[in-house]
Order: C-alpha cells, then structure tokens, then sequence
C-alpha cells in the first residue's frame, strides 16, 4: 500500500492536471491564433493563397504540445539544459550545409515536405538555457554576465549568418530582458549596448553623441570595478565606435543607406525598400476607425502589399477592420503580456520566473518591430507578428513557449503529500 502511494506521489509530481493553469493566458493566444487565420484567408483570397488553414492546423498542433508541456514539471529542463543547447545550435549548424535557399538566404531545412525554421525554436531553447543558468546565480558577477553572453553569442551567430537579422535581433531582446530579471547590474547592461548606439548617434547629431561618451563614462565609473581604468576604457570605446560608425557609413553605396533608412522617408525610393511601407501605411490609413470590412481591403485585395499574410498582417487588419481592429489586436497583446508578469512574478522558483520572462521579451521585442514596422517606426526587418503571422515554425515555437510558461503556471503551488 506503501508502496502503490509512492509510486503515484512520484507521478503526480512530474505530471499535474490544471491546478493552477492561466485559462485567460490559454484563451488569449488561442484567439490570437483563430483571429490570424481569418485574416490570413482574407489576404489570400486573391493572391493564390489556398492553404491558409494550416495555420489553424499547424495552432492546433501547438496547442496540443503546449497543453501536454502544461503538465509536465518544467523543473526537469534544468538538467537537460547543455542538451537543449547543443541541439538547437546542430539543428543551426545543420542549415548552413544542407539548408533550402529562399529569398537570398539559408534558413530552412526540408523534412518530407515540409520546412522547418530551426532558428525560431533556438529562441526558445535559449530561453531555457539562459534561465537554467541564471537560476544558479541569484546575483551574476561581472564574470557570469560575460560567459552567459558568451553561451547566448554562438546560437545568435549561426542565425545572424543565414542571413537572419530579424531573428538575431530577437536573441539579442531575450538575452537583454532575462539578464535585467536575473539581478544583472542595468549599468553593465547599458555599457553592453553602449558602442552600438554611439555609432548611430555619431550620425544623427553630434551633440546627443558627446553627451552619451560623457555618460557612458560616469556609469562605467559607477557600475564598474577599477574605475579610474574601465571609465576611460568605456569612454575610448564609445569614442571609436562613433567613428568608426561614421566611417563605415561614409563608405556605403546610396542606395545601401536608402535601404537602412528607407523607414524614416520611403518615399525617397517608392518603387524599391519603400514600397512595402508606403503601401503599409496608405492600408491602415485607409481603415479609418471601423475598417472597410473583412475581404474589401482595396490594398489588400488588389495584392498592393508583398508577403501581406507574413510579416504585413497587422497591415490588413488596420485596412479590414480598421482602429477597432487594430486597437483590439494590441489589447489582446497588453493582455498577455500582463499574464506572463504575473506568473513570472508569482512562480515558485527563479527558473520559472525567468522562464516567463524569456517568453515575455521574445513577445514584446517582436509585436513592438512588427507592427513598428508596419506603420513606419522601424526598418523592415522579417520578424513576424506572434500568433497571427502565417508561419509553421514561428507558431509552434510560441505555443512551445506557452506551454513552458503554463507549466510555470500549473506548479505555482508545492505538492502535498
């Protein structure tokens, strides 16, 4: 009899039935995800677009791997975390030597048919990797902060080489936000960062760019240990960055630069980057506040707008179904956002929490460029909008998410025995 209670103590403690599951946090992405179809049927009726349905089917599938993941104990990740690790960067590895080309890059990997995106579930392994790691140290030296950067830094190579900006930009928006949870000191962080943005404000306005040196110089003195070194070191480093931002700009061809900031006035080249932008924004201008009703977008209909059922959804929905539409779509986003802080805030363990918080940054990082993007805020960079973009491998690797965070959820509450 003991024994027989043992033995069913031990299984419910790897597998648990809805306890503590977000139901609200379920529903949310579920009707993100029944929205997208609709919308991606409604982009395809004139464009050739006939299995729109496999995003239902593909979110299906996802459902089911997020509700069986739900269950499990997501404690156990901990030990198989260099194993988690080694596989996405093979399965990275893999798509430079036996990977479909597309669109001018490497990125696919054809299994019986299908594609599939290693680098969209990478994200989420390096979501695990990096909170296993973070869970060990509760307050990360300056010396942790550089190896985890260095564990993050080889997956987010293999996908910067595919080429794949977008998605590296993503790695770099889940490192950052997990780092800042995992008691990181946000001078470091800053520091981190800093040589990047003095080379873009190196030629944007020089005195933004000497306030920024002088600033980098006083949080390295604050934030770093030996400042009378490191504050002069992170000085020099701002100072060459610029420069060297300066010089390498100088040294692109015009229509390069036209490219990198076609976003701020696309109608500099119309017919060539900034076309998808004008196109994006004369859609959701269009809309007004109640839309043009679903399946009588001018633009979307008449095909104005390339890859519309991808990276340019949020344009159809702002055409479509206008403000309402649009304002309903970043609701839902705000809603889930504030789910992933709760449970985050309330997980029992760092690695849950940070778990939640990996998801949360991935998310926030990618609605932000996405619809950034659409409306003219950002470059265009292909990142997908979460739940609603046509995607196999996007969709899964966000209900895969989903599912690690209601498995945080699920085991908020400890057994008793």
């Amino acid at each position: 009899m003991l024994h027989k209670l043992l033995v069913r103590n031990r299984w419910k403690s790897i597998v648990q039935p809805w306890q503590e599951v977000d139901f609200s946090l379920f529903a949310a992405c579920i009707g993100l995800t029944v929205f997208g179809g609709i919308m991606i049927h409604s982009v395809g009726l004139n464009q050739g677009l006939i299995d729109w349905w496999r995003h239902w089917a593909t979110g299906g599938v996802g459902l089911i791997l997020a509700v069986l993941i739900a269950r499990c104990r997501y404690e156990m990740l901990i030990q198989w975390k260099w194993i988690i690790y080694a596989l996405i960067n093979f399965a990275l590895i893999a798509v430079r030597l036996i990977g479909t080309n597309a669109l001018g890059a490497q990125r696919w990997i054809s299994i019986a048919g299908f594609h599939v995106q290693p680098s969209e579930f990478a994200k989420v392994g390096v979501i695990i990797t990096l909170a296993a790691l973070l869970q060990a140290r509760p307050s990360p030296s300056l010396g942790d902060m550089l190896k985890m950067l260095a564990v993050v830094s080889v997956p987010w190579a293999l996908v910067l080489s595919e080429p794949n900006l977008g998605t590296s930009l993503v790695f770099g928006a889940i490192a950052m936000g997990m780092l800042y949870w995992g008691n990181v000191n946000p001078g470091w962080l800053i520091l981190l960062i800093s040589p990047i943005i003095s080379a873009v404000l190196n030629n944007i306005f020089l005195p933004t760019w000497l306030f920024w040196v002088v600033g980098m110089g006083l949080i390295s003195w604050r934030a770093l240990p030996w400042p009378w070194l490191t504050a002069p070191a992170a000085v020099a480093v701002n100072v060459i960055s610029g420069h060297v931002g300066h010089v390498f700009w100088s040294l692109l061809k015009d229509y390069q630069k036209i490219r990198l900031t076609g976003f701020l006035d696309p109608e500099k080249d119309p017919l060539g980057s900034g076309y998808h932008l004008i196109q994006s924004r004369i859609a959701i201008g269009s809309g007004g506040v109640f839309g043009r009703g679903l399946h009588n977008g001018t633009q979307t209909q008449l095909n104005f707008i390339p890859e519309q059922h991808t990276d340019f959804i949020f344009s159809a929905i702002g055409e479509e179904l206008g403000f309402i539409g649009c304002i309903s779509v970043l609701a839902l986003f705000w809603f889930i956002c504030l789910r992933l802080v709760v449970i985050a805030q309330t997980a029992k363990d760092n690695f849950g929490s940070l778990l939640a918080i990996g998801m949360l940054a991935m998310l926030v990082f990618q609605v932000f460029v996405n619809i950034g993007m659409n409306i003219g805020l950002t470059p265009v960079t292909g990142i997908p909008l979460p739940f609603l973009s046509y995607g196999n491998a996007a969709l899964l690797s966000n209900f895969i998410a989903l599912g690690l965070v209601e498995s945080v959820a699920n085991h908020r509450q400890r057994l008793r025995f």
